[in-house]
């Protein structure tokens, strides 16, 4: 009787740790359906994640004001040219030449893990801030270049204004300025740690990992 009785307690005390395990399961199981249940969000313009070892940052696309850039750098994500790409450039208030223009902001693509790939893809026809009517301003994600029509893979995002890099600009001897077309609408503060990663003579040591970019909300 007394064994029984041990035996009988054992079941009453495990089985309220039992009914909460069970409990806590078919919670999660419910929480894992009704995110999958709920309707993807739709924007009005095109969105993309940058998926960086640092976090996530969500950029919006302005197809209407930069159409050309805006379809190639589309064309980039879908054919999965960013997939372990990374941030490996970095200009701030320190690193730069007391007689140059300054500007601040994190540069990535895959010059430097597919640099093959990078001089392989055709330059984009130039759409200056003067066409698009867009302006680099803190989170605007813009297009790297050296003569206007040449850019590709290679982007940045801004740190703050900078109209030295909008049309008429002082810091490109062209005066044509760089190709803006989009902003970062989530995770500036992933920019910012991006930002201020440490740098060797303006380059990130270690560059930042982006493992993918990818386009979201469609």
């Amino acid at each position: 009787m007394k064994q029984q009785g041990v035996n009988v307690m054992k079941a009453v005390i495990g089985w309220p740790s039992k009914f909460w395990q069970w409990g806590i399961a078919i919670v999660l199981a419910m929480v894992v359906v009704m995110q999958a249940c709920q309707p993807k969000k739709h924007y009005a313009h095109p969105h993309v994640q940058i998926e960086t070892t640092l976090g996530y940052i969500e950029v919006e696309l302005y197809p209407e004001k930069a159409p050309k850039t805006v379809a190639a750098f589309l064309s980039y994500v879908d054919s999965g040219y960013y997939k372990r790409a990374n941030f490996y450039r970095v200009l701030n208030d320190v690193n730069q030449p007391m007689n140059a223009p300054k500007t601040e902001l994190v540069q990535g693509g895959i010059w430097k893990t597919n640099n093959d790939l990078a001089r392989s893809v055709p330059g984009i026809p130039h759409e200056s801030t003067k066409q698009t009517g867009l302006q680099h301003e803190e989170g605007t994600i813009s297009l790297a270049r050296m003569a206007p029509g040449t850019a590709g893979t290679e982007f940045f995002i801004c740190m703050e204004r900078e109209p030295g890099l909008d049309y008429g600009g002082v810091n490109m001897e062209d005066k044509q300025g760089f190709a803006a077309f989009g902003k970062v609408v989530k995770g500036m503060d992933i920019v910012r740690k991006i930002y201020n990663s440490s740098d060797y003579n303006q380059y990130l040591d270690p560059p930042v990992v982006i493992f993918n970019i990818r386009r979201v909300g469609e």
